[in-house]
C-alpha cells in the first residue's frame, strides 16, 4: 500500500561517524576515472607533465612513517603534499580523483566544504583522532573566500601532516579575482600558511572553461503537475519554504542522509533567496543532490532566479553560479516526469 511520497522537510536523519567517513570519496562520476582515461591535450604539456608527477606522488604514499626513539619521527618519501593548480575545465577534478583510486587506504575524498562539516559533526580534536591513520586526504575546491573555515581546514590538515598522512588539494581563486585567468597558487600557499613548504604545485594549463552566465532553465512546472511527479515511486514532495526552513535544523554533513532512497525530488512554490544563510544551506543541498543524480521537478521561479542579484554578485558567487548550474542540470533530467506514472 503506498504512503504517499517521501517529505524531506520532516526527515531528521542520524549519521553515525563511521557513515560520515565511508561516505567521502569520489562523486559518481568520478568513480570510473583514472590517469589512463585522463586525455591530455598535446598543445598543453603541462597536462602530461601532472599526470607524470602524480603517478610518481602516488608511488610514495604507501610508504609508512619511520620511528625513531619514543617518538615517532615522520619522514615520507617526496613532497607531503600536492595542490594541482589551474583554471576550470583543465581536469583537475578527474586527476585529483585518479590519484585518490591508485592510493592504499585508508584514504578520504572531500570538497572543502565536506572536510569543514566533517570537522562541525565530530569535533575539531575527534576529526584530528579519525583522520590520524589515513594514508592520503584528497581535498578538491580548496576555499579561500572564507578566511575562517581556510584556518580551520588548514590546522586540521597541518595536525594530519604532522601524522604523516599525504595531502592533496585542488582550490578556487579569491573573489575578487573571478575571471582574471590567473592561476591561484600564491593565494592557496599563502593561505595554508606553515603547510606550503610541503606542497608541491604542479601547475595544468589549458583553456579555462569558467561559466560566466547563467545556464538557461527548463519551463517551470504548475503545482499540479509537480504533485502529478511526486506520485512516481521514491519521489519527494515539498513546499520549497517548508524545505529550507527545516534546513536549519539538520547539519548540512547529513544533507546526503536526507535524500536516502529518492529518486525524484518534487518542490513547490520555488522563491528567490536573498538571505545568505538560507542560500548557503541550499548550496550544499543542492550538491548532494547532484552527487546523486536526482532529477528535479519544481514550480515558482526557474533556478536562475534562485538567488538574488545581490548574492550573485558577493564574495560566495562562485558557489551559487555553481548551485545553479547544477539545479538546471537536474530539472532538465526531472523536464519529463511531470505527469503521474501510468
Amino acid at each position: 500500500m503506498s504512503t504517499g511520497p517521501i517529505q524531506l522537510s520532516a526527515r531528521n536523519p542520524s549519521v553515525p561517524r563511521d557513515r560520515l567517513l565511508a561516505e567521502l570519496v569520489p562523486p559518481p562520476r568520478f568513480v570510473d576515472v583514472s590517469f589512463e582515461s585522463y586525455e591530455p591535450d598535446p598543445a598543453q604539456p603541462s597536462q602530461a607533465e601532472a599526470v607524470r608527477v602524480l603517478r610518481e606522488f602516488a608511488a610514495t604514499i604507501g610508504s609508512r612513517p619511520k620511528k625513531k626513539g619514543l617518538f615517532r619521527k615522520v619522514e615520507p618519501e617526496g613532497p607531503g603534499g600536492v595542490y594541482l593548480d589551474g583554471g576550470y575545465g583543465v581536469g583537475k577534478t578527474h586527476l585529483l580523483a585518479s590519484l585518490w583510486h591508485v592510493a592504499p587506504g585508508p584514504k578520504l575524498f572531500a570538497t572543502f566544504v565536506e572536510l569543514t562539516h566533517l570537522v562541525g559533526a565530530l569535533g575539531f580534536h575527534e576529526a584530528v583522532a579519525a583522520l590520524s591513520s589515513y594514508r592520503l586526504i584528497c581535498v578538491d575546491e580548496f576555499e579561500l573566500d572564507d578566511p575562517g573555515d581556510t584556518v580551520l581546514v588548514s590546522t586540521l590538515l597541518g595536525k594530519l601532516r604532522g601524522e604523516g598522512v599525504r595531502l592533496a588539494a585542488t582550490s578556487n581563486t579569491l573573489p575578487g579575482k573571478l575571471g582574471e585567468g590567473r592561476f591561484a597558487t600564491a593565494d592557496f600557499l599563502r593561505e595554508i600558511q606553515s603547510l606550503s613548504d610541503h606542497f608541491l604545485s604542479v601547475r595544468i594549463d589549458g583553456e579555462d572553461y569558467r561559466h560566466r552566465g547563467l545556464p538557461d532553465p527548463p519551463p517551470a512546472r504548475t503545482d499540479d503537475e509537480v504533485r502529478a511527479a511526486a506520485e512516481r515511486p521514491g519521489a519527494s514532495h515539498d513546499h520549497f519554504v517548508d524545505l529550507h526552513r527545516h534546513l536549519v535544523d539538520v547539519h548540512p554533513s547529513r544533507y546526503g542522509a536526507l535524500l536516502d532512497d529518492v529518486s525524484l525530488v518534487c518542490l513547490e512554490d520555488v522563491r528567490t533567496v536573498d538571505d545568505q544563510s538560507v542560500a548557503l544551506r541550499l548550496v550544499v543541498l543542492a550538491d548532494r543532490m547532484y552527487d546523486r543524480d536526482l532529477p528535479v521537478v519544481a514550480s515558482g521561479v526557474t533556478f536562475d532566479e534562485l538567488f538574488a542579484p545581490a548574492l550573485l554578485e558577493g564574495g560566495y558567487r562562485k558557489k551559487y553560479y555553481r548551485a545553479v548550474s547544477r539545479l538546471v542540470a537536474l530539472a532538465r533530467e526531472g523536464a519529463g516526469m511531470s505527469e503521474a506514472p501510468d
